[in-house]
């Protein structure tokens, strides 16, 4: 396996910088895995390919405005930080710039020394930091809110108006560092006609964090150290999937994190999903065996990462990579803000 096997000339022109209005408005590719057939429809149309019992799984978890921009308190240098996982009170992992030059003991401000940083530690190989901070007046969530901005993907470029476009229609718990974009198509309108007609709406929480904007380096995608994220499977979701799959019925998993979140909650012993609240480091890559799910809805994803592999292991290899090229044909709109894909 070489990671060059998953990769794709994506255009540029390609890659979406705004969403569709309205969102459910987006174009949806659905590739049927036991004949290769692909059709294009709007994603509206997702009702006409989902059946009574079905259960659609969401990731509720909510983008937080985890990009800080400040300054090194000794030299007045800019500083940016972006927020990726709570470890202690007040205490975050962080992706910090210009990260070699901001070392342990160094100190950051923000707003005017309304929140300040102190970097206690370099946490491993991939050049996270352990920042401690504390703030003049209010909670450090009051702090972030004031200062913070909602850190769009690299490749966005386009500034977004209104950050809500940005959120899930179900978005609850703020951890995450991006988006779960397979869920950004959904309007609360086009979820109750979906339940009116006889799917089902469950939640699971994945908090999105540093491998989201972390491609692989390596030319053996098994040598790639994924990141661990914070995941949570309640009761009543399992409850709700194992009791779907008894009856037959299909699970469908909105989005890579919630394939993540479900495969990792997994339990061998009992041949179930089970109610699980830790650290996921999860990899999924060809060769996987799916436990959990049965049909994924997901957007289009960069070349050679860990998300494609994902999707490959779930289609196969070849047939995903032709979609692509379908999509690319038919002028498909890529990446976060972009177009969708069913796959049955």
């Amino acid at each position: 396996m070489r990671t060059d096997d998953y990769g794709y000339d994506l255009p540029s022109g390609l890659i979406a910088q705004h969403p569709a209005e309205p969102r459910d408005s987006c174009r949806l590719l659905v590739v049927d895995r036991g004949s290769g057939q692909t059709d294009h429809r709007v994603f509206s149309d997702l009702g006409d390919y989902l059946r009574p019992g079905d259960l659609l799984v969401v990731n509720d978890t909510r983008v937080l405005p985890a990009r800080l921009r400040g300054a090194k308190v000794e030299t007045g240098g800019a500083a940016e930080v972006l927020l990726l996982r709570e470890r202690h009170t007040d205490a975050w992992e962080c992706l910090v710039k210009p990260g070699r030059r901001i070392r342990p003991g160094a100190k950051l401000t923000f707003g005017d020394g309304l929140l300040t940083g102190l970097v206690v530690d370099v946490l491993d190989e991939s050049g996270t930091r352990l920042v401690q901070f504390h703030t003049a007046r209010g909670s450090f969530l009051d702090a972030v809110h004031a200062l913070g901005e909602v850190p769009l993907p690299p490749y966005v470029t386009a500034d977004l108006e209104d950050p809500e476009l940005y959120q899930t229609v179900f978005a609850t718990e703020e951890r995450s560092a991006a988006a779960p974009t397979a869920g950004l198509h959904f309007t609360s309108e086009m979820l109750g006609r979906l339940e009116a007609s006889g799917a089902r709406v469950a939640k699971v929480e994945l908090d999105i964090g540093l491998d989201t904007f972390r491609p692989i380096s390596e030319d053996d995608p098994r040598e790639h150290r994924i990141h661990s994220e914070h995941y949570r499977v309640p009761e009543w979701t399992a409850s709700d999937v194992n009791a779907t799959r008894e009856r037959g019925h299909r699970v469908v998993a909105v989005g890579t994190t919630a394939v993540r979140a479900l495969e990792s909650a997994w339990d061998e012993e009992s041949a179930q999903v089970v109610a699980r609240e830790g650290s996921t480091g999860l990899y999924i890559m060809p060769g996987h065996r799916f436990r959990a799910v049965d049909v994924l809805l997901t957007n289009f994803h960069v070349p050679r990462s860990t998300l494609l592999l994902l999707v490959s292991a779930f289609a196969g290899r070849e047939l995903v990579l032709r979609a692509y090229r379908t999509a690319i044909e038919e002028r498909y709109r890529f990446l976060s803000f972009g177009d969708a894909m069913l796959i049955l």
